[in-house]
């Protein structure tokens, strides 16, 4: 199963379609589409009440509930050339959705989760592996992240890839006649990508 995603935060409360507003409190639900994929709906404490409240956990389908505050998101920053963070390179890694760097994808969010840059919201087990959904916390965007079951001997081959990846993205160029150079140790990559990353809001 290659189910990685990200799902971001409604700006409007799925079931009155009212714009929710800054600091208002909200409701997320996860529900299981036919086993298939996680849905994401985001409504507001009135529809939740009314609505969803009453033996919402017992509902066919719905795996996890949890309650929010909405945050305006800030205008966009002046674009910067940087090397990789650690979560820009996981968002490019889940949209790209490459099973082969599912291992790296995994790592990347324990890291972030030791930061405290992602949190975890919910376990699940689906086709007899662990599902860990993670939240970025300032953006309230949902990471759906397989974990892929590591054995401790694969463990340097996937913090290489995690460092290389760092150092050089995804598709870093390499001129013609030139092979790229080798990765940085894992470990000093892990640190500089993490100490890149803003400190986490606090509450």
């Amino acid at each position: 199963m290659n189910e990685w995603n990200i799902q971001s935060r409604a700006h409007v409360c799925e079931a009155c379609t009212q714009p929710f507003a800054d600091r208002q409190p909200y409701h997320t639900l996860l529900s299981d589409e036919h086993g298939e994929q996680l849905r994401r709906m985001d409504v507001c404490d009135a529809c939740w009440q009314s609505q969803f409240s009453e033996g919402a956990r017992e509902r066919k389908g719905f795996v996890s509930h949890w309650q929010g505050s909405y945050e305006v998101p800030p205008a966009p920053a002046a674009e910067a050339i940087q090397k990789e963070t650690a979560e820009t390179l996981l968002r490019k890694l889940i949209e790209q959705n490459d099973p082969r760097h599912a291992p790296a994808a995994y790592i990347l969010a324990v890291m972030l989760e030791r930061k405290r840059l992602l949190r975890v919201k919910e376990q699940i087990k689906r086709a007899g592996q662990r599902v860990f959904i993670y939240e970025q916390p300032k953006t309230g965007d949902l990471f759906t992240i397989v974990d892929p079951d590591l054995h401790l001997n694969q463990l340097e081959a996937v913090q290489e890839d995690v460092a290389r990846l760092l150092e050089h993205g995804l598709n870093p160029p390499v001129a013609a006649g030139e092979s790229p150079g080798p990765a940085p140790a894992p470990a000093a990559a892990a640190e500089t990508a993490l100490a890149a990353e803003p400190a986490p809001a606090t509450e």
